[in-house]
């Protein structure tokens, strides 16, 4: 009942905003929820001088406040999404490449595309269904709460992706041999226990990596494509695809996963600060018997 009351008293008014305000209001957040309240500062520093030992203090706090500023942004379009316009949802996330995507339709053949979060995927997640020729599907862990699952996945799916859960994913390209799809994968979040890890170093420090893009891609024969989101400025983004290979079943094992890892903490070296750096990405230890590539 309290999700419901907050999404209809709270969450979709708040949408309507126009930016101006919306921003305004991300102002406050940033006091609110780095100076005074210091949401999961520990975790951010933490990751921050882990990942990046011969940066100085300074540098690792200009680091922290820019991400925190960002976070809030992250947080007020994320609510703009619930209602945002297709025309105005375009005008902000930009493609600056999607005929490299597209052009493996032709070929007959699926494509995987992976990425982290990074820059704004929510508003990604909104657009890349017009951008694609292919059917497009984001696989996803449903929620706990069940409402605001069912809102946010139809938020998300409203142009075009469709959500799907990782167990469903599988039956459904089974059913629909005939149709050719680009699935997209977030491949940046800690594995749970259950999942397989693949094992490297990440940001300077031994991580854990799922597996399932590289697993699924070398199942379906898939093209694989990492696709970056850039912010150029407030509220304005634009997404990069680089090529990983053009057939997954002909790479070598952990290529592929090596790669867009790689591809992902290059952009992270460049630009930080737009990383979801208050995630707990590495509460995992590699275990005695995995091997660290």
């Amino acid at each position: 009942m309290g999700s419901r009351i907050l999404y209809y008293l709270v969450i979709l008014p708040i949408s309507k905003l126009p930016f101006w305000i919306l921003y305004g209001i991300s102002n406050f957040l940033y006091f609110i929820i780095y100076k005074l309240v210091s949401y999961r500062t520990k975790v951010v520093r933490q990751n921050l001088k882990n990942s990046f030992p011969k940066k100085s203090e300074k540098e690792i706090k200009s680091i922290e406040s820019k991400f925190y500023k960002h976070l809030c942004d992250l947080m007020v379009e994320s609510i703009k999404a619930f209602s945002i316009s297709k025309e105005e949802a375009q005008k902000r996330m930009k493609d600056r490449n999607i005929d490299l995507v597209n052009q493996y339709k032709k070929s007959g053949k699926h494509v995987v595309m992976v990425g982290g979060h990074y820059g704004n995927w929510e508003l990604f997640a909104i657009t890349i269904g017009q951008a694609l020729e292919y059917k497009s599907i984001a696989l996803y862990t449903p929620l706990k709460d069940k409402f605001m699952n069912d809102k946010i996945t139809k938020s998300r799916s409203k142009y075009g992706l469709q959500m799907l859960s990782i167990q469903a994913i599988k039956k459904k390209l089974n059913d629909l041999s005939d149709d050719l799809y680009t699935i997209i994968f977030g491949a940046d979040q800690s594995p749970r226990k259950s999942q397989k890890a693949y094992w490297m170093k990440f940001l300077n420090q031994e991580t854990g990596v799922q597996f399932g893009t590289e697993k699924f891609a070398k199942e379906f024969k898939a093209v694989v494509i990492f696709a970056n989101i850039y912010k150029v400025k407030r509220g304005h983004y634009e997404v990069q695809y680089d090529l990983i290979c053009e057939d997954a079943t002909q790479t070598d094992y952990g290529y592929i996963t090596e790669t867009h890892t790689r591809m992902l903490e290059d952009v992270i070296n460049k630009q930080p600060e737009y990383w979801l750096w208050s995630h707990k990405r590495w509460k995992h230890q590699r275990p005695a018997d995995a091997e660290l590539h």
